[in-house]
């Protein structure tokens, strides 16, 4: 059995009440460290669109790949020449895809195979019209192209950079109008920024019609109606520090 005596007793005691008063203020410390608001704020632009980019293919099939890589070039250059007597300039018509494959098995209405050319050739084209309100009249004559498919539209802004910009500086007020509220509510001043996270931006061409395949129709024009606005639409995270 270990005695601790009297004058030890003493010291630990004594070392014990020197010890003490340490606790408090270090607690005391951590409850009045500066404590955050985390936001996430929106931002919202529209703006009208000011071209259209049009997707049409021409399609042809042949007995062999020479063959229908052939007919399919004399196809597209009809079709190049009919694009650019509406008015549209050649730098506006690109090549999007172009393809060569083995022409899938068909079946008539009874379910019995049809004979078809063993190859088709596919060259999609991307054409950007920037009179939108012609888009219509512009679709018709395409679609009474031979061997030319109407696909898909898709509409959009030339410099949607701006739209995009405003849309986030909008995010940014949003987060700062939230922060705002919430520090007076909980009776607390709002901080300084301790981050702001990575912004996103959602918006720009919007598909009207995706993968829409109409084939030659005897009208001067489709009814397409471009939409009234595009809608960009950017998000923020924002934390600003409280209690300081």
């Amino acid at each position: 059995m270990r005695f601790i005596t009297l004058p030890a007793l003493a010291a630990l005691v004594a070392a014990s009440l020197a010890l003490a008063p340490l606790a408090g203020p270090a607690r005391a410390q951590d409850a009045t460290a500066p404590g955050r608001i985390a936001v996430t704020g929106m931002g919202e632009v529209e703006r009208a669109p000011d071209f259209a980019r049009v997707f049409v293919s021409v399609t042809n099939r042949g007995e062999t790949v020479a063959a229908v890589v052939e007919a399919n070039r004399v196809a597209t250059e009809e079709a190049l020449a009919a694009i650019e007597a509406r008015g549209v300039a050649r730098e506006d018509v690109l090549t999007a895809n172009f393809q060569v494959y083995e022409t899938p098995q068909e079946f008539d209405r009874d379910g019995e195979p049809r004979a078809v050319p063993p190859y088709t050739a596919t060259h999609q084209l991307q054409i950007v019209l920037r009179e939108i309100d012609a888009v219509g009249a512009f679709a018709g004559e395409i679609l009474a192209l031979d061997a030319m498919t109407f696909q898909s539209i898709a509409w959009g802004l030339e410099r949607s950079e701006e739209a995009e910009e405003e849309a986030m500086r909008r995010a940014v007020a949003d987060a700062r109008r939230q922060a705002e509220v919430l520090a007076d509510a909980a009776g607390v001043p709002l901080g300084a920024i301790r981050r702001i996270g990575d912004g996103s931006v959602d918006g720009g061409p919007r598909p009207e019609m995706d993968r829409m395949m109409m084939r030659a129709a005897a009208a001067p024009a489709v009814p397409i109606v471009p939409p009234a606005q595009l809608t960009f639409t950017a998000r923020v995270g924002m934390e600003w520090t409280i209690g300081e």
